[in-house]
């Protein structure tokens, strides 16, 4: 019987997780990570993994692991924010202490594998999109060490989320946990990101609104309060159409502002690859934002950045988000936006 370590959130997701694997046969023991500061949320959660863990019979074990969320994860998303970057704190996060530190942790209790609640699969050479499309999130695991994929299983790849939450419906210590509200995607974030930057820098810097040419053209509350393709919040003068912030110059407190269709993007350049393949020039499908479309692109490896010609425009693409490889529902690695470009 092999040992199984799962990641347990007091979520329905990691809950499901434990209690399918258990049913397989596998010797399950839970792990619960503390990672953000808000208290109240631990305790919550851990109240659920106490009625969990009796339920299932398994032993779960408690890490605490803020010190180095708050340097590999917390700290970065601040100083992504004040350079007029759009950060993704949960791939950093898969990364470093999901499918880092918890690996370690299965490591040290002799357990054969890791699992957590994702939506994806694997075959333990590649990762795959989530029969629930809705769901997949391949795109926030694509920074994942290739090493840790043989041991990691991941049971809701093949599942809807509606067939989830009916069994732990069904399974009365689980129906009260079933019936929650599920948790944003950004842990440490309670309302909006703009009042954890509150807490650690001055957001609320008036400054000027300026078009492609340089010309002023309108105000804004702070530079921090805008991402790419935002088209609210800031005052045009004399507007009469729409316009979408394209650039953000955190140097000068400024946002650049112009049409939608000035937002489209043809060329991209990505850093910091995390690649499955070893190819280093292919077509593929990128997806840049996590919930837009698969885009057509020729990619070109350079070490470890990546060029990338689009096939047709895409976007409001911004620095600070992933730019992840497809091969039809196939990961093929991915990278962190550096620059973008409408040239042809």
């Amino acid at each position: 019987m092999s040992k199984v370590l799962v990641a347990l959130s007091g979520g329905v997701d990691s809950t499901v997780t434990a209690y399918l694997l258990k049913k397989e046969g596998f010797d399950v023991e839970g792990v619960y990570m503390k990672l953000h500061s808000i208290e109240k949320e631990h305790q919550k959660s851990l109240e659920n993994i106490e009625k969990i863990s009796k339920y299932l019979d398994i032993k779960v074990h408690i890490l605490d692991r803020k010190e180095l969320f708050a340097k590999k994860v917390y700290n970065p998303f601040i100083k992504s924010y004040i350079k007029g970057e759009t950060p993704n704190p949960c791939v950093v996060c898969n990364r470093y202490l999901k499918f880092g530190e918890l690996i370690n942790a299965a490591d040290e209790i002799g357990a054969k594998f890791f699992a957590t609640g994702h939506y994806v699969k694997c075959d333990g050479k590649f990762l795959y999109e989530a029969k629930d499309k809705s769901k997949d999130q391949s795109y926030f695991l694509f920074n994942i060490k290739k090493e840790v994929l043989p041991k990691a299983l991941f049971p809701l790849g093949d599942m809807y989320k509606d067939e989830v939450k009916k069994i732990a419906s069904s399974i009365e210590p689980l129906k009260e946990i079933a019936a929650q509200k599920e948790s944003s995607e950004i842990c440490f974030v309670e309302n909006s990101y703009i009042d954890i930057l509150k807490e650690h820098t001055d957001v609320d810097m008036p400054g000027v609104v300026i078009d492609k040419e340089g010309n002023v053209i309108g105000e804004h509350r702070g530079y921090m309060h805008y991402t790419i393709g935002k088209r609210k919040g800031f005052m045009v003068y004399g507007a009469h159409e729409p316009h979408y912030v394209l650039k953000i110059i955190p140097q000068k407190n400024q946002i650049v502002v112009g049409k939608k269709s000035d937002l489209e993007v043809k060329r991209v350049s990505l850093k910091d690859l995390n690649m499955f393949i070893e190819k280093k020039e292919f077509e593929s499908q990128i997806k840049l934002r996590y919930r837009m479309p698969k885009a057509l692109s020729f990619v070109k490896i350079e070490g470890s950045e990546a060029k990338i010609k689009m096939h047709e425009g895409v976007f409001g693409i911004a620095k600070g988000q992933a730019g992840v490889f497809y091969e039809e529902d196939r990961v093929l690695g991915g990278g962190w936006i550096e620059d973008t470009s409408n040239e042809i």
